[in-house]
């Protein structure tokens, strides 16, 4: 919807544009279209100048045609008849002597996404693929990937894939790497672009001649190919070592993927390699880009898997700089723990023990946690330093400290000593659910060698009325319990309370279960109670805590380089799905009544919403603006399928209106001003199986009343219904907000 005031500044541009006297000053006639251009990026409609524009790019100045040609990419899918009249411009354009020109005209001939645009490019495309001038041959090779982009489903081109595969020879460097990039997007349904022994021979004699974007490109098509002996994979190796040496980080990157995938045979050149690259992974660490040291830091604990002393000897290089964000700092300590050995102990537990005062609670709980998985080998160093934490009083500090005890006394019971006589007098200074609990874990399970075990396990019961966390009772049962076995005297009455309250005051139906429990197991017997909670601490899944075995690199090499170690394996999965489903979407059914005028959806809106599995729920497609010929038409052949009248009070706002209905993705065709009378709106949406629905809003404020008449282009009911409910939802939220 245009802005206020936008017609007046359009009038105001057209008689400009329309001005001989500004026309003949090319400064002055350049002004007003960047003028043009400027509200455009603003967000006013500036289709109304659409002729004017054209007219302008009929010019020899290279400055205003790119300026035009811009526009025109814009408000093509806007002005498809319009801009079918600048089709002849261009074609001109595609065979000026200047090759700047030509290139322009094609690439924006090649951008204008509009029905009925593929048969007055193709041409303009053969003939930029054989043009002389690289430039016209690289927006040509593009090209082709759009023209097969705008013809859909239809079947691959055979002539224009032997012509791009041809092309992979051109004397210009980035002729090639265009031609690969074409190739991939066109035959990507067959699998992508074929790498054979020529063309990979090839692509390798002129790697050195690509600049660094090309380079990475052409490493990760060249993993395709696989060499037919050990003497060419080692040539293929020998060809690319220089590569490892790159100023280029993603090219540096690359190349190693490319030698541990390559070398999966020969484990030796794969550490050899990783040992070559350690440099610039380092360097990438201490980059200024943060993005860039995030990735670097994910890939080099990618390594540690398999080399854990890999980056030992450079473990100053993953201290944390004050000024550096959270996640990077995140990153750093958990390499740092991976990086502790003898001889580097303790200045790493030096680093780390100035993190835990950090002002940042979050991380100064990262390095305390850190402490802890690093006290599993270094025991005695990690435990006074975490006990000397405890002394600090600081809540977020003894929560974690408190936490991390827990933990170790479990995997490290030689250490149970030392962390019951740094517990007393902790318990002032917890508040959180997972402290608390951690600390009555600690109490019931070794609460006889702590002397005041009864007595801090007894202030939480006479508190448990106002807990809140459900977790904390149920801990807080169990601790009492254990601590009963082995001192009754001091335990029996408090356990007798806490039971009472959780059989019959409770309201947590699984704090009251657990009651319920131990009631009946102390009903049984003291022998049964021991049996039960006093079972043998050798627990078969402890293993699952211990650190885990070196990985071998081939388990990850595939992985290196992608947005896997970032992510996770498992989590870049989920995304890949999702984006895998949001490309393959439902088509939007051609039903004979919208063949006459054409696809009703631009073309460039592609992408399609992630299918459900349980699509029972009304699901709309976001992205789906109509124009609005397209809905004027759709709309006089199809009848009202739905028309209701709401109760409307007050005054109104169309923009609060307009948001809300985007959110549940409801396209606005047009829409009124604010205090128009009456006020009408025309709105589009589709769903997921391709349903179309055309809506009509009227707003009397003398009635006190708002008008809706739904259209569908399929008859279905229960579709229906579901998005009367969402747009119902929607109006009656904004009446409720203004109200």
């Amino acid at each position: 919807m245009p802005y206020l005031g936008s017609e007046d500044v359009v009038k105001e541009l057209k008689k400009a544009l329309c001005n001989p006297h500004i026309q003949a000053d090319r400064l002055r006639y350049r002004n007003v279209i960047q003028r043009v251009i400027r509200y455009m990026t603003q967000g006013l409609d500036m289709s109304g100048v659409f002729m004017e524009m054209v007219k302008a790019s009929a010019t020899v100045d290279i400055v205003q045609k790119k300026l035009v040609y811009l526009y025109m990419c814009t408000y093509a899918p806007l002005k498809p008849d319009l801009a079918l009249l600048a089709i002849n411009t261009l074609c001109k354009d595609c065979s000026d002597p200047n090759p700047m020109v030509r290139g322009l005209a094609l690439r924006s001939m090649c951008s204008l996404r509009m029905p009925g645009v593929q048969e007055y490019i193709q041409q303009p495309i053969l003939n930029g693929l054989r043009d002389k001038a690289s430039y016209v041959r690289r927006v040509a090779v593009l090209g082709c990937a759009k023209m097969h982009n705008l013809h859909g489903d239809s079947e691959v081109d055979g002539a224009l894939v032997n012509e791009l595969y041809s092309l992979l020879r051109d004397q210009d460097p980035i002729v090639v790497v265009n031609c690969l990039r074409s190739l991939e997007e066109i035959l990507k349904q067959e699998g992508g672009v074929v790498i054979n022994k020529p063309i990979a021979h090839h692509l390798l004699n002129r790697m050195s001649k690509l600049d660094q974007w090309g380079q990475a490109e052409v490493l990760n098509f060249l993993l395709r190919y696989q060499p037919r002996s050990e003497e060419e994979l080692f040539d293929i190796l020998n060809l690319l070592d220089s590569f490892l040496k790159s100023s280029s980080p993603g090219v540096v990157m690359g190349a190693t993927k490319f030698f541990l995938i390559l070398a999966k045979k020969f484990p030796h050149v794969q550490t050899d390699v990783l040992v070559r690259v350690k440099g610039p992974l380092l360097a990438a660490c201490s980059s200024e880009s943060r993005e860039l040291c995030f990735v670097a830091l994910c890939h080099v604990r990618q390594i540690l898997h398999s080399l854990p002393g890999h980056f030992s000897s450079h473990y100053k290089k993953f201290f944390c700089s004050y000024s550096e964000p959270h996640y990077i700092k995140l990153q750093k300590v958990e390499v740092l723990c991976e990086l502790v050995n003898d001889e580097n102990v303790q200045q790493v537990l030096e680093e780390l023990r100035g993190y835990c005062t950090d002002v940042s609670a979050d991380f100064a709980q990262a390095a305390i946690f850190a402490i802890g998985g690093i006290a599993r080998t270094y025991t005695d160093q990690c435990v006074q330093i975490l006990t000397e934490l405890l002394g600090l009083r600081q809540e977020h500090i003894t929560t974690v400290v408190v936490q991390t005890f827990r933990d170790l006394v479990w995997l490290c019971p030689q250490c149970t000593e030392a962390v019951c006589q740094a517990l007393p007098g902790c318990e002032e200074n917890i508040q959180d659910s997972e402290g608390k609990q951690a600390l009555i874990w600690l109490l019931g399970v070794h609460g006889e060698r702590i002397p005041n075990a009864p007595y801090v396990l007894e202030d939480f019961v006479e508190n448990v009325k106002s807990e809140t966390f459900p977790a904390v009772k149920m801990e807080l049962l169990t601790a009492l319990l254990r601590l009963f076995l082995s001192r009754p005297a001091e335990c029996q009455d408090m356990l007798g309370r806490l039971l009472y309250y959780c059989i019959e005051e409770e309201k947590d139906m699984a704090v009251r279960d657990r009651g319920l429990f131990y009631y009946r197991l102390l009903l049984v017997g003291i022998d049964e109670v021991k049996r039960i909670l006093c079972s043998p601490k050798s627990d078969p899944t402890l293993g699952l805590l211990e650190d885990p075995a070196e990985r071998p690199v081939n388990s990850w090499a595939s992985d290196f380089n992608t947005l896997v170690p970032v992510y996770g394996k498992a989590h870049w999965a989920t995304i890949s799905k999702c984006q895998g489903a949001e490309r393959c979407g439902p088509e939007l059914p051609k039903t004979s009544s919208f063949a006459a005028s054409g696809p009703l959806i631009p073309e460039d809106n592609k992408e399609r919403e992630q299918e459900l599995p349980d699509s029972g729920a009304l699901m709309l497609v976001p992205n789906r603006q109509l124009t609005a010929e397209y809905f004027e038409k759709t709309w006089l052949s199809l009848k009202v399928a739905h028309q209701q009248v709401l109760p409307w009070r007050g005054e109104f706002h169309p923009d609060t209106l307009q948001m809300a209905l985007q959110v549940v993705n409801i396209q606005t065709i047009a829409m009124s001003r604010a205090g128009t009378r009456p006020w009408k709106a025309y709105l589009s949406a589709q769903d997921d199986t391709g349903c179309l629905f055309l809506i009509e809003l009227l707003l009397e404020p003398e009635n006190s009343e708002m008008q809706i008449s739904v259209k569908q282009n399929e008859a279905r009911t229960e579709t229906l219904n579901s998005f009367i409910s969402v747009l119902e939802t929607v109006i009656g939220t904004i009446e409720q907000i203004k109200s």
